[in-house]
């Protein structure tokens, strides 16, 4: 193959006229010496600019009206178009030029480029057919010649690779060996039409090789004549259409999923020029495809962010990806909004860098988990309840320091280390039962046993283990909240520590609304299984059956549809309200495949949130006093067990200082306190006293933890209190 190539090389730089290769954007890859001679350039002043270098505008603005066309079946072929222009030589003088195109097996343009002086000898040599035996000699296309009755009469080495039958084996025998035999009526019908002087283009077909395989092809035949016009023979142009229509029906699975997709995917130009645009980009963004695409990506940067696209298109320029980089972006209205981008250069068939595709996602919801996840680590860091996470092997990998202060183990000494230290001898059993029941996914209702010291010292305690899973639903260890029952009541249960993120719901679909494929989480939307699911009617699934089934009638006929809203229906007879992107997929001819639809849940959106349930679950059931403040002490949180502390109710206390439940010797307590936690410290153990609404006062044990920002700046405080017997 490189030994051809390096034919076909030397065979174009001794071409008389100038050749330039240009890539679909008008961007040149190649030139040969005589387009040096004719222009006054050298090559590499001219590989990687615009065509319209040489030839200002016109060219590429005729390239572009018909570039469509040169690409829907891209093959070595002639434009059909002889152009009069006028180009520029890098002197800056004029120069009258005939120009042709013809689009290539790289996917790229080839021009041929003759000054209006050299047309005659240009079109003299063409006669001579040497460039088209050479073309013949070394395309990839099979390229035959037969008889007006089919005998083959030549045979290029591409047909030997194709069809596997050498020149000498083939040449004189009946072309109809490699057509199938119940397609025999195709080629007389192909023969009946080259006779009559008419041209078979692009017919797709099947074709048979000499080991029998058979693969699919696209067959352009063309009456050969003589000098004076009789029709003595037939060419025929034949491409191995295999892989294409593989990539075609892959793209087009690509293409439901980015059109379905609830991440925004953008692609750009180098130069930051928005080339393409999906319906999330204009549901996270507000302006429509229309209006975006050909506009810099700038419009969605905020002012102060403009060297950003500068930083990150250099590094695409390098071939880098640019991975999970965090940012602030400006929707239409004006309203700026944090996201995650993940950005990848696009290279075209030759490898070279021409773009750039990123995907948008969202972080408003992000970041307020963040917001509450680093309360729960507040309130977990200062809990008086030992909080303990385990492996499935028994491991543990976390350990707070209630943990420490409840067994006198420090967090080096246990983390990575089996749990077994803990249990007294005799109830050794229960951590591999425990752990069987976690594996299985099942949670352990809270239960008392008995557990062991560091110094030896047994104790009763309350334990509640529930499953930690990864982000397929897989558990993946257990984590345990511990109470000492010496010194406090039982505990109510303690919220789960993890919550499995779910992934939106993605059911396929054939055009008669059987599902064809599903993911877990529409399993776990509809509670069959996927068996029970596969091959059944999707509609019987939703309450509104006439409404799915017009959603999929819509993507039929219009290929996509965003945001129809539905209602899911659980085998419980649970109800859950979803929005359906959908997108159609076709085969290489056109043909639908199915419909790829994904839903997403609408129904208690804040309540899926599993960092917003974990916090509201603990605070609420909970027999402490959480309560949150500002650094300057108002308060801005008051749970249940706060209320029963003090004897007010949330209403009564949010947005007050908290210092009414200070008494007055102590006033300088609360400044003191913040004053720590705004330096980052956590006050543990506090021995103090606290006022209640009926005038009473009684002992306390606080322990008070900074609250930051998603950014890590300190904002505010959590205190936990528990009344001393």
């Amino acid at each position: 193959m490189r030994s051809r190539t390096t034919k076909l090389e030397s065979l174009l730089e001794a071409v008389p006229d100038a050749l330039v290769g240009m890539d679909q954007e008008g961007v040149i890859r190649f030139v040969n010496r005589q387009t040096e001679a004719l222009f006054g350039y050298d090559r590499d002043q001219l590989i990687g600019r615009h065509i319209d270098i040489l030839v200002p505008e016109t060219l590429y603005v005729v390239y572009a009206q018909h570039r469509e066309d040169y690409f829907t079946d891209p093959r070595t072929r002639s434009s059909g178009l002889d152009l009069e222009l006028t180009a520029r030589m890098r002197d800056g003088r004029d120069l009258s030029v005939n120009i042709s195109m013809s689009s290539i097996d790289t996917g790229d343009v080839l021009l041929v480029i003759t000054a209006r002086r050299d047309v005659i000898k240009q079109r003299r040599a063409v006669e001579g057919a040497q460039l088209t035996a050479a073309i013949v000699e070394f395309s990839d296309d099979a390229i035959i010649g037969s008889t007006l009755e089919g005998v083959v009469t030549s045979w290029n080495p591409a047909a030997e690779r194709m069809y596997g039958y050498p020149s000498q084996e083939i040449i004189g025998t009946y072309v109809g060996r490699l057509s199938l035999q119940h397609r025999a009526s195709e080629l007389k019908d192909c023969l009946a039409r080259l006779k009559a002087g008419q041209a078979v283009e692009r017919l797709e077909t099947v074709r048979a090789r000499r080991d029998g395989t058979v693969f699919p092809a696209s067959i352009t035949m063309a009456p050969i004549r003589d000098e004076d016009g009789a029709i003595v023979g037939v060419s025929v142009i034949c491409r191995d259409v295999t892989e294409q229509r593989k990539a075609l029906e892959a793209a087009q699975r690509m293409a439901a999923i980015v059109d379905s997709s609830h991440d925004a995917i953008i692609s750009g130009s180098l130069d930051g020029i928005i080339t393409s645009w999906n319906p999330a980009a204009e549901a996270m963004y507000g302006y429509s495809g229309r209006e975006i695409v050909g506009k810099s990506i700038r419009l969605v940067i905020p002012s102060g962010r403009t060297l950003e696209i500068a930083t990150i298109l250099g590094r695409i320029n390098e071939g880098q990806a640019v991975e999970d980089f965090e940012t602030v972006r400006v929707r239409r209205d004006g309203t700026e909004f944090p996201v995650s981008l993940t950005i990848s250069p696009i290279r075209d068939t030759g490898g070279a860098i021409v773009g750039t595709s990123a995907i948008h996602h969202d972080m408003t919801a992000y970041w307020g988990r963040l917001e509450i996840a680093q309360r729960l680590a507040a309130i977990v860091e200062s809990s008086g309840d030992a909080i303990i996470g385990r492996r499935l092997d028994g491991t543990i990998m976390s350990w707070n320091p209630a943990a420490e202060s409840m067994f006198g183990y420090s967090s080096a000494e246990m983390i990575g280390e089996p749990a077994l230290c803990l249990i007294p001898p005799g109830r050794s059993d229960e951590i591999p039962a425990g752990l069987a029941r976690i594996e299985a996914g099942q949670f352990a209702e809270c239960s008392e046993t008995r557990l062991v010291r560091k110094d030896g010292t047994v104790f009763p305690v309350s334990i509640t283990v529930s499953p930690i899973r990864d982000e397929n639903g897989a558990p993946v260890g257990a984590s345990v909240i511990l109470r000492d029952r010496t010194e406090q009541e039982h505990a109510a249960q303690y919220a789960r520590s993890l919550i499995e993120a779910a992934l939106d719901p993605l059911i396929m679909v054939g055009p008669d609304g059987s599902i064809s494929d599903l993911n877990e989480a529409a399993v776990k939307i509809i509670g069959l299984s996927r068996d029970e699911l596969s091959g059944s009617d999707f509609t019987q699934y939703v309450t509104e059956p006439d409404s799915a089934s017009e959603v999929l009638r819509r993507v039929l006929a219009q290929e996509s549809v965003v945001n129809a809203p539905l209602t899911v229906r659980h085998r419980n007879g649970s109800l859950t309200r979803v929005l359906c992107n959908a997108s159609a997929y076709r085969d290489s001819a056109g043909n639908v495949l199915g419909v790829l639809a994904v839903a997403r849940d609408v129904t208690e959106h804040l309540l899926r949130d599993e960092a917003v349930q974990e916090v509201a679950s603990m605070v609420e059931f909970i027999d402490e006093a959480i309560i949150g403040t500002t650094l300057d002490g108002v308060v801005t949180s008051w749970n249940p067990a706060a209320t029963r502390m003090h004897g007010y109710s949330a209403d009564e206390v949010l947005g007050r200082s908290i210092g009414f439940v200070i008494p007055d010797d102590r006033a300088d307590e609360v400044a003191a306190i913040l004053a720590r936690v705004s330096a980052g410290q956590v006050v543990r153990g506090l021995e103090t006293v606290r006022l209640r609404k009926d005038g009473t006062v009684f002992p306390v044990l606080i322990t008070v933890a900074p609250v930051r920002d998603p950014g890590g700046a300190i904002v505010g405080s959590t205190a936990i209190g528990r009344e001393r017997n």
